[in-house]
């Protein structure tokens, strides 16, 4: 049970990343350090006071950076592989109880794919929310990505399940929206 546990919160985690890059890998040291979370073997760093301060540095220049109007639609190109490879780190950290092919092999196709798709849903919608505001209700959007972000990684935390649920939730909107902006613009060319 405490695998699938770790599964999930690896997974939530993850699609926190797909939000933002570094407020899950802040919570992930914060619960470490404080005892919420036991890390995996090789990832012991990610739970020292040093990468607190790297990654607390790095999460308030990253939130400050996403309320920018223009800054905010190229740190999407940016962010976008570099959200895959947080989400990847922040599964393999949390997943302990499988072999490394398996937790790898985990990593990467879940914990990379979720912040991958998250990572695309909200730049699509950041692209739509600028095409049709000209940038000005970004500040919005920017407020509910760091929202979503932190409110998943706490999910994913203390309540992993409830968690996965809601990113299913999420992903089944963000499809929609998406979608439904796709087929009417395809429609009319």
């Amino acid at each position: 049970m405490e695998t699938l546990l770790g599964i999930a919160a690896g997974i939530g985690l993850s699609a926190a990343c797909g939000f933002r890059v570094f407020v899950p890998l802040l919570m992930i040291n914060l619960a470490a350090i404080s005892g919420h979370l036991h890390l995996a073997s090789g990832f012991e760093w990610i739970g020292n006071y040093y990468a607190t301060m790297a990654f607390a540095t790095a999460t308030i220049i990253e939130v400050l950076a996403y309320y920018i109007p223009w800054l905010d639609n190229i740190l999407d190109t940016i962010t976008s592989p570099l959200a895959i490879v947080a989400g990847l780190v922040a599964t393999a950290s949390v997943v302990t109880d499988l072999s490394p092919a398996l937790k790898w092999t985990l990593a990467i196709i879940a914990g990379g794919g979720i912040a991958g798709i998250v990572q695309g849903a909200t730049t699509a919608i950041r692209t739509k929310s600028s095409l049709l505001t000209a940038g000005l209700g970004n500040h919005l959007f920017s407020t509910f990505e760091l929202s979503g972000s932190l409110i998943t990684a706490l999910l994913a935390i203390i309540f992993p399940i409830v968690c996965i649920v809601l990113i299913i939730v999420f992903c089944i909107f963000a499809i929609c929206i998406t979608g439904r902006y796709f087929f009417r613009r395809t429609k009319t060319t």
